[in-house]
């Protein structure tokens, strides 16, 4: 029995470095995003129109590899094929729309710091739409994140944002598609890997970008390092990271898994500061670390609720 405990524990630490490795990869591309955003001039557009269709092929390719023709069952039906379509359209592509434009008009710690809140939209969206009444843990979670934002988002002074107007409402719109995100593929995931339930919400997601602005129009002048920052972002920033999780399920279950989402906006600013000079206040680091602390709690009283249910 001891060895069996023993053995969980390991797993469950193996599963949870994997998925620590996922969320430094997906740091490290906000970074990058910052820099093709800014410093490489590269429009929304475009990049967008670019990296959600490579990335789709990529992703479809290697679900095919995995599960041959499997990977179309995700339109067997009208609902499946609704689902995937509002996934492609209000979450992934919505989210990474907004999360862009966001870290273009301000900066990827910024962005990330309020992209970070989906899981306190989630709660909002059960208390407006489904009237679930938020218990006491999750109302401290919420405050603690509330006092973190205005904190990161006024420097301590709320007669001043430290950001601009235009970068607070697409980060607020990237923390709400983050929710969108995470809520509408759902029902998905019970019939179909969560590899190909990506695959497809990105190609869709790019061929919809596509048709406003195809890649092959409007190409703006490329530099080889904004050429490596785009080929970085699909690589780093969607195919690694999401090998990795899906790894770290095989070992720790979402729960254990989900604790080290706070590792993602933890690289984005220790990167930002060294490499790309992101000024940070005091205020703003304790604001950010607050939001972090808030998710973090809300993700383990997820996971203490969840051993609870196994265990009765």
């Amino acid at each position: 029995m001891q060895t069996q405990s023993s053995g969980k524990r390991a797993n469950i630490v193996k599963g949870i470095l994997w998925a620590t490795l996922a969320s430094t990869f997906w740091g490290i591309s906000g970074t990058i995003l910052q820099f093709v955003s800014q410093n490489a001039k590269i429009p929304a557009g475009w990049f967008l129109s670019v990296r959600t269709l490579l990335s789709g092929i990529i992703l479809l390719l290697i679900s095919t590899v995995l599960f041959r023709g499997r990977i179309f069952q995700v339109f067997k039906t009208w609902r499946s094929l609704f689902l995937i379509v509002a996934y492609a359209i209000f979450g992934l592509g919505g989210n990474l729309l907004s999360f862009f434009l966001s870290v273009q008009t301000g900066n990827a710690a910024s962005a990330t710091i309020l992209q970070y809140l989906a899981p306190l939209f989630i709660l909002l969206g059960g208390l407006l739409f489904f009237h679930r009444r938020p218990n006491r843990h999750e109302l401290l979670v919420f405050a603690i994140a509330l006092i973190g934002v205005v904190l990161s988002i006024t420097k301590g002074d709320i007669s001043q944002l430290s950001i601009p107007a235009v970068s607070l409402f697409w980060g607020i719109i990237s923390g709400i598609t983050a929710a969108f995100y995470v809520v509408i593929p759902r029902p998905l995931m019970i019939d179909n890997s969560p590899l190909t339930v990506l695959g497809w919400g990105t190609l869709i997601a790019g061929i919809g970008f596509n048709l406003h602005q195809p890649v092959w129009v409007g190409v703006p002048t490329l530099t080889m390092g904004s050429i490596i920052g785009i080929i970085a972002i699909v690589i780093i920033g969607t195919v690694l990271p999401f090998a990795c999780l899906l790894h770290s399920m095989r070992y720790a279950s979402s729960a254990d898994v989900s604790l080290v989402d706070a590792v993602q906006p933890v690289v984005t600013f220790l990167l930002s500061v060294i490499f790309l000079k992101t000024p940070l206040s005091l205020m703003e680091l304790v604001g950010s670390a607050l939001v972090i602390l808030a998710i973090y709690l809300l993700q383990s009283y997820k996971r203490h609720d969840q051993q609870l249910v196994e265990r009765s």
